[in-house]
C-alpha cells in the first residue's frame, strides 16, 4: 500500500516529465529577460493539417524568407545568432518563398548557390546587394554580372540557376506555403505544427521567446516518446 503522502509510481513518473517540460520553459523566459507565455493564435497559428518534415528523427525548423524582403534582411542578422545557440536535434531549413513569378528569380538565384555549396559565403552578401547597393536581382543578369565579381563561375551558376534540379525545389518551395497558409516572409516554422513571426509577436525579442518555447515543447514530446 502506497504511504498517504506518497503518488503511485506511475503518476510521479508522469509528475516528473511536467515538471521537468515546465523548468525548460521558465529557463526559456529567463534567458530572455521576461516570464513569455507564447499564445496559440496571437503569437503562433496552428498548422492543421500538420505538414510533413524532412527529417522525422529531429525538430524541423523553416525559415521562410525571400532576398526581395527587406524585413528578411532586416532578421536575418537575429536569426542567424538565435539559430547558433539552438539545442541538439533540432535542424533549420531555409525556404525561398515564392509568391508571384517576379519572386521567382530570387528564389532561384538561392537555390542555385545552395546547389553549389556557396549560401555560406554569398548568403549575406546578396541581402547587402538587394538592400544596401541596390542591386535588382529580379532580373537574373544582374544576379550573374553580380556573381561573377564575387568570383562565382557564371557559367556554371546560370546552367544550375535554370537546371531541373532548382526547377524541382521552387515547386516544392510553392507547395510549402501553400500548405503552411503562408501569407507573408520572414514567417517560421515548428515541426511542420506551428508557424509564428514578428508580427504576430510583435517584436523580435518576442519572436525568438515564442521560437525557444515551441522548440522546447517539441523537444520535451520528442523525450518523452522514448521513454
Amino acid at each position: 500500500m502506497s504511504h498517504p503522502l506518497e503518488f503511485p509510481m506511475p503518476f510521479k513518473h508522469h509528475a516528473h516529465r511536467l515538471v521537468a517540460l515546465f523548468l525548460i520553459a521558465l529557463a526559456v523566459a529567463f534567458h530572455h529577460g521576461t516570464l513569455h507565455a507564447a499564445e496559440a493564435g496571437f503569437d503562433y497559428k496552428v498548422i492543421s493539417p500538420t505538414q510533413a518534415k524532412e527529417s522525422r528523427a529531429k525538430v524541423e525548423i523553416l525559415e521562410f524568407f525571400s532576398y526581395r524582403c527587406p524585413h528578411c534582411a532586416q532578421l536575418e542578422p537575429s536569426l542567424k545568432a538565435w539559430t547558433a545557440k539552438l539545442p541538439k536535434g533540432v535542424e533549420v531549413r531555409r525556404v525561398p518563398v515564392v509568391f508571384s513569378d517576379t519572386w521567382e528569380t530570387t528564389a532561384r538565384a538561392y537555390y542555385a548557390l545552395e546547389a553549389m555549396g556557396l549560401v555560406n559565403k554569398l548568403h549575406d552578401k546578396v541581402f547587402d546587394a538587394m538592400h544596401k547597393q541596390g542591386y535588382n536581382f529580379d532580373d537574373p543578369g544582374v544576379f550573374f554580372d553580380w556573381a561573377a565579381k564575387q568570383g562565382v563561375d557564371a557559367k556554371k551558376l546560370q546552367d544550375v540557376y535554370r537546371s531541373f534540379g532548382v526547377s524541382s525545389k521552387i515547386a516544392r518551395s510553392k507547395m510549402l506555403a501553400k500548405g503552411y497558409k503562408l501569407e507573408g516572409v520572414p514567417a517560421l516554422a515548428v515541426n511542420g505544427k506551428y508557424i509564428t513571426s514578428a508580427s504576430m509577436t510583435g517584436t523580435y525579442s518576442g519572436l525568438f521567446a515564442t521560437l525557444d518555447e515551441l522548440v522546447a515543447m517539441e523537444l520535451g514530446r520528442k523525450s518523452a516518446a522514448r521513454k
